[in-house]
């Protein structure tokens, strides 16, 4: 197990509690322990917007739980996941000393709306952070009566803590594109904060938009199989003072800084637009020069030290979720000035 030092310094760098990295940390460790399992490895697909940010968006908000969809319906049985993450979690602990009682593993079988079994889990923990007297948990979301339209991806996940395996944590996921249209067709069921920064984020994120004509195939099989009208801007009017309610309480513990609900409600009419396929013009990417490239590792690393390296992901986070960042220096004479930037992206150069 990593030591409480650098969960403490990734919570500096992150602006976040030791507690939501502690759970990011433990998240990754109970995914390995889920796909390295024979029985669940190939028939349980990873979604939701843990998904997003372990799978596809570093600069994503911090979730808490997990969700899968299961290939297997037997699977979704109380003594079956009790025998499972018995296994599981005496594999982690072998590897990383993170406990996981099993006499406080929580398996709840019940039918969901749609007359289908489904399951929520409740596995207890104990990392470099939390206390023995209050154990943390984390949620599972077991189903098996979803609509995969297309095929699931493996995919290595973020995993950016000193005890990494060498080869890496690979999961099975939802494509992209389907975790995408999920989150929209959520937006339209239950309308919650969480969904509104979702698609609202997936949308900005440009480089990996899918095209619209796609997206809406997708989504209009999502929403159909729910029984649910494409979600429109008129629906969701209703709801907007429950979500500017929520806003903060549901989102401010799960990232670094968070816009006002308003930034992302005004963008909807665009995103809109963009699934009736009336095309925005993008903003146009800036060149790069010669040996220049974009910073997509999944870890940024550059010999910057660890103040410098806390900087670099500080200007990552901004240039991914529309901030400013505020720089303050000083010149070759001592003076000093302040300058406010617009992050585009994160580079490297040549030099």
């Amino acid at each position: 197990m990593i030591d409480i030092r650098e969960i403490l310094a990734t919570a500096r760098q992150t602006s976040l509690t030791p507690h939501v990295v502690e759970k990011d940390y433990v998240l990754g460790w109970m995914l390995a322990g889920i796909y390295g399992h024979e029985d669940l490895t190939e028939s349980w697909i990873f979604k939701g917007g843990t998904c997003l940010k372990k799978c596809f968006l570093e600069t994503y908000r911090f979730p808490e739980d997990l969700d899968f969809t299961l290939r297997v319906p037997e699977h979704l049985d109380a003594d079956f996941l009790k025998g499972a993450f018995s296994e599981i979690c005496e594999w982690i602990y072998d590897r990383t000393g993170i406990e996981m009682p099993v006499d406080k593993q929580e398996f709840d079988i019940h039918e969901n709306p749609r007359g289908h079994i489904s399951c929520q889990g409740k596995i207890s923990y104990k990392g470099p952070v939390s206390s023995t007297h209050s154990l943390p948990r984390i949620k599972l979301d077991l189903t098996a009566d979803e609509r995969v339209v297309l095929p699931p991806v493996h995919v290595q996940i973020f995993h950016p803590y000193s005890d990494a395996p060498q080869d890496g944590i690979e999961v099975l996921a939802y494509d992209y594109t389907e975790a995408f249209a999920e989150k929209f067709r959520a937006l339209a069921e239950r309308t919650r904060p969480r969904d509104l920064y979702d698609v609202v984020h997936l949308h900005r994120n440009t480089e990996a938009r899918p095209e619209p004509r796609r997206f809406m195939e997708v989504l209009r099989a999502k929403c159909e199989f729910k029984g649910i009208s494409i979600p429109r801007m008129t629906d969701l009017e209703p709801h907007r003072a429950e979500l500017e309610a929520g806003w903060i309480h549901m989102l401010e513990h799960q990232l670094p800084a968070l816009l006002p609900v308003t930034t992302f409600w005004d963008a909807l009419p665009e995103i809109f637009d963009w699934l009736r396929g009336t095309v925005t013009q993008p903003l146009a990417a800036m060149s790069l020069g010669a040996g220049d490239s974009l910073i997509r590792e999944r870890v940024v690393d550059l010999p910057t030290g660890r103040r410098g390296q806390s900087h670099i992901k500080m200007i990552h986070f901004a240039a991914a979720n529309h901030f400013l960042v505020e720089i303050d220096y000083r010149d070759k004479q001592g003076n000093r000035s302040t300058c406010m930037i617009e992050a585009y992206s994160l580079r490297r150069s040549q030099a």
